[in-house]
């Protein structure tokens, strides 16, 4: 496996790309009319495009890398104890695609041992894309991006994908209060909310609960665009089930009020 981290962004790229199109063709489709939903063991929703996307993906890496592993969120594991593995969520945002919302997007990251190496993203529905690798920067639609300069609470933008925070009512009261200290909160969440914070249109977004193929690809998308990207231990991590992804100027004192004043935190 010699293959650059340059490269490797170019191939998450292209496989976010073919994935998006995919999902886009349902989306188009049943944009006015029923998709069929299905609901899965842990109770989030799962359509024929999820599947559809997902098994183009798995397709192209096979064609390119056949002995690399792939974890996907719908059709499980192929190789799983490969040394490089992709992690890849056709539909980023499968409640927001079936109610033919366009802030959803299709993910993909490579990751060698426990190192995520690159990352990208595609966003069909508004016409945008993210990719990064390590040491190769963040890029927006074939442009370099940056997390924004802003760097007090009260003059930000603040996000996550479910306010309520069901699963935890100590992450509920941390958000309440960065919520109210920030200038503008809002749900746009999912995907998109790190599109927003790598792109600098917003300062902030935290997910409570996260799998490893909704958050790997947003470490090196988020920290290459200049950012910081941590779990809600304020672990620099991927895999912690959570995440917290800030500009680097907020980045301290948004963890002060988000990261549980049991653990320490790395930024």
């Amino acid at each position: 496996m010699s293959e650059s981290p340059s490269t490797l962004m170019h191939a998450a790229h292209e496989i976010a790309r073919v994935t998006g199109e995919v999902a886009m063709g349902h989306f188009r489709r049943h944009l006015r009319t029923h998709l069929a939903v299905e609901t899965k063991s842990d109770g989030s929703p799962v359509t024929i495009a999820d599947r559809d996307a997902e098994r183009v993906a798995r397709d192209w890496i096979s064609a390119r890398f056949p002995s690399d592993g792939v974890i996907g969120e719908e059709l499980g594991a192929l190789r799983p104890d490969a040394p490089r593995r992709w992690y890849i969520d056709p539909i980023d945002g499968t409640k927001t695609f079936v109610r033919g919302v366009p802030l959803w997007g299709s993910l993909v990251a490579v990751v060698e041992e426990d190192i995520v190496i690159a990352g990208a993203a595609a966003f069909p529905a508004t016409d945008e894309t993210l990719a990064a690798a390590i040491g190769e920067g963040c890029w927006w639609n074939a442009e370099r991006c940056r997390v924004s300069g802003v760097a007090s609470l009260a003059e930000s933008t603040v996000l996550t994908t479910d306010e309520r925070f069901p699963r935890d009512a100590g992450q509920l009261a941390r958000w309440d209060e960065l919520a109210r200290a920030a200038g503008v909160s809002r749900s746009w969440g999912d995907c998109y909310g790190y599109l927003l914070v790598a792109t600098g249109r917003a300062e902030l977004m935290a997910d409570g609960v996260l799998n490893a193929w909704d958050a790997a690809c947003f470490l090196p998308i988020i920290e290459e665009a200049g950012g910081v990207f941590t779990d809600w231990r304020g672990e620099r991590t991927a895999f912690g089930g959570s995440a917290i992804a800030t500009n680097e100027s907020i980045a301290r004192v948004a963890r002060e009020i988000l990261v549980s004043q049991t653990q320490d935190m790395t930024t």
